[in-house]
């Protein structure tokens, strides 16, 4: 699988290492990066080719586009007419539709709309994946398969795009969020802040990973330690009485609404 991305950021270098630790070599991957200082780090420290935009699609399989929105439009036309027909285009773009992609590009261009977050820079990713029209199976198992080298992904109706990246596209800073204030509680009560930061990181990271490997739900595990009149049963009450449940609900419901906004101002 001949593979172009486009757009070595962050993101786009978290999914190229991603990859290059699989199955994938160096050789099957060409990055578009027009900066010579860039260009000549990504191929030292990767040994991937790196060229324009027009030359990487040209014989690729799958083009990954891990671009801004606001960038994405010159990007298809800079690609389109040297873009292999067959190609899949894999858009990272937020709020981007598969629709608006396939409207830019050859007919019948196979289109699939992705949405990651940051911790597939640890390989702890979770996406979400839709196809396009012209999107099936085989080129869904594509994405799929470069998706789960940085963690794991999921295939979803594109109409839910908004509503996963109100719960796992911006869900990380809910978790940064709780973290955050923990620490701050655990100060308060007057272990410092050092401390304080390795309790709550390592209680966060057992209890997500007791919940994975258990299967059990997290209402079952959270009863499990709630004993009646103890101490746990104390902080849940006064998370109920301060409406932490409602005020999730309602930030997710948020996070969907204005997605939707940036979605239709970039369609």
């Amino acid at each position: 699988m001949k593979i172009a991305m486009i757009g070595a950021g962050a993101m786009g270098e978290s999914l190229l290492a991603g990859m290059l630790r699989g199955p994938i070599s160096p050789d099957d991957i060409k990055v578009a990066e027009i900066r010579t200082e860039r260009a000549a780090e990504l191929t030292d420290r990767y040994q991937v080719t790196c060229s324009d935009a027009r030359t990487v699609v040209a014989d690729a399989d799958v083009v990954l586009l891990v671009v801004k929105p606001h960038d994405i439009a010159d990007v298809l036309v800079e690609i389109s007419l040297a873009l292999p027909p067959k190609a899949l285009v894999v858009s990272l773009a937020a709020g981007i539709t598969t629709a608006a992609i396939e409207a830019k590009l050859n007919s019948g261009q196979p289109v699939a709309r992705v949405m990651p977050n940051t911790p597939s820079l640890v390989d702890q990713g979770m996406a979400g994946i839709s196809a396009g029209a012209h999107c099936v199976t085989e080129h869904l198992a594509k994405a799929v398969t470069l998706m789960n080298s940085v963690g794991k992904s999921v295939v979803i109706p594109e109409e839910l795009q908004n509503s996963l990246t109100a719960v796992s596209g911006s869900g990380p800073a809910y978790i940064f969020y709780v973290i955050e204030s923990m620490v701050a509680g655990a100060v308060e009560l007057g272990i410092d802040r050092e401390m304080a930061t390795e309790l709550v990181v390592q209680t966060v990271f057992g209890a997500a990973t007791l919940i994975q490997q258990s299967g059990d739900e997290a209402q079952i595990l959270r009863e499990r330690v709630s004993s009646p009149g103890g101490t746990t049963v104390a902080a849940i009450n006064t998370l109920d009485t301060h409406g932490v449940r409602a005020a999730f609900s309602a930030a997710m419901s948020a996070a969907r609404t204005r997605s939707e906004e940036l979605g239709a101002q970039t369609n």
